[in-house]
């Protein structure tokens, strides 16, 4: 992709979302399109939202202003589907401190939903995926395993009601990871997403020049995720996602196929990856617990050349 030489680019394209400096401010732009995850209209156009708007926090950002992007079988869907993905989107951009100000539809036979996002960030409070030093610990919230759940349910390999944690985690902003990250001098962060957490991790290593080390047990993971991982029954996006992880990665002996397909799961409206000096955890520990979120210390950065290490 052609590099744009306006010296108002700030971050350009390869990182969670656009950062460009205009008079003064620092606007995050970003859009994320997905498809139905879910058959409620209402909660998949929640997560639509909280996983659009997931790429202006994870740069330290805020988010402003949100168009909804929304493609269609104007025969197959009545009015009432799109009202109560609407109804859902705009709570959860509400939630979020964004205005839905506008969008656009168009025919499509496959449903699909986003938004594009403009935000801003504050120039000490910018996070990037070329942040990480070493000697940073690498945390991350959330859980792994939405694409593998989402997809054994859709083929009857576990029960419905197995998808409660998963939405749950999806509906859930990443706002308050940002804040603490920002708050405990965290230096690079990025959400993780279709990529899996080796691809996000992969491309933090990559852009900042080191290498990040990811204990494996201490990944946190869904319920169901390991023993559906072992077995194989995952989406073939995370097959995808290591087949390209693994030319870069050094996996030990004992990390399982099983294992290393969970950590490459493409995810939806999933967890913050952060990369944070030492000195700043304890203070993170203290907003993420007052807040009752979730997070884990699941490794570290170290000197290298732009590799993962799974251990």
């Amino acid at each position: 992709m052609q590099k744009c030489s306006n010296k108002g680019v700030v971050v350009g394209p390869g990182d969670d979302a656009g950062v460009f400096r205009h008079k003064g401010t620092l606007l995050v732009e970003t859009v994320d399109i997905i498809t139905p995850i879910v058959d409620d209209p209402y909660t998949f156009g929640a997560i639509c939202a909280a996983n659009s708007v997931s790429d202006v926090f994870a740069m330290g950002g805020k988010p402003l202003t949100a168009l909804a992007i929304l493609g269609f079988a104007t025969c197959d869907f009545d009015a009432s589907v799109i009202r109560k993905l609407l109804k859902g989107a705009t709570d959860k951009l509400h939630e979020a401190g964004a205005c839905l100000i506008g969008g656009h539809s168009i025919e499509d036979n496959e449903f699909k939903f986003g938004f594009a996002v403009s935000g801003v960030v504050e120039k000490n409070s910018l996070l990037k995926a070329a942040g990480a030093s070493p000697g940073d610990v690498l945390i991350f919230t959330k859980k792994l395993g939405t694409g593998i759940i989402t997809s054994a349910a859709k083929k009857g390999k576990i029960k419905q009601s197995a998808l409660k944690e998963a939405i749950d985690s999806m509906l859930l902003l990443n706002k308050t990871a940002a804040n603490a990250a920002v708050s405990s001098g965290a230096g690079g962060a990025t959400d993780v997403t279709g990529f899996g957490l080796l691809g996000h991790a992969l491309n933090i290593a990559k852009s900042s020049k080191a290498n990040l080390v990811i204990n494996n047990d201490s990944v946190p993971l869904m319920n169901h995720v390991k023993e559906l991982s072992t077995a194989g029954a995952v989406p073939k996006g995370a097959k995808n996602n290591l087949s390209f992880c693994s030319k870069k990665t050094k996996f030990a002996d004992s990390i399982t196929d099983g294992d290393k397909l969970a950590l490459s799961d493409p995810q939806t409206s999933g967890g913050l990856l952060i990369t944070l000096p030492p000195a700043g955890l304890a203070k993170f520990d203290r907003i993420m617990k007052k807040a009752d979120m979730p997070y884990s210390v699941i490794g570290e950065v170290v000197k290298g050349s732009g590799r993962l290490i799974v251990k």
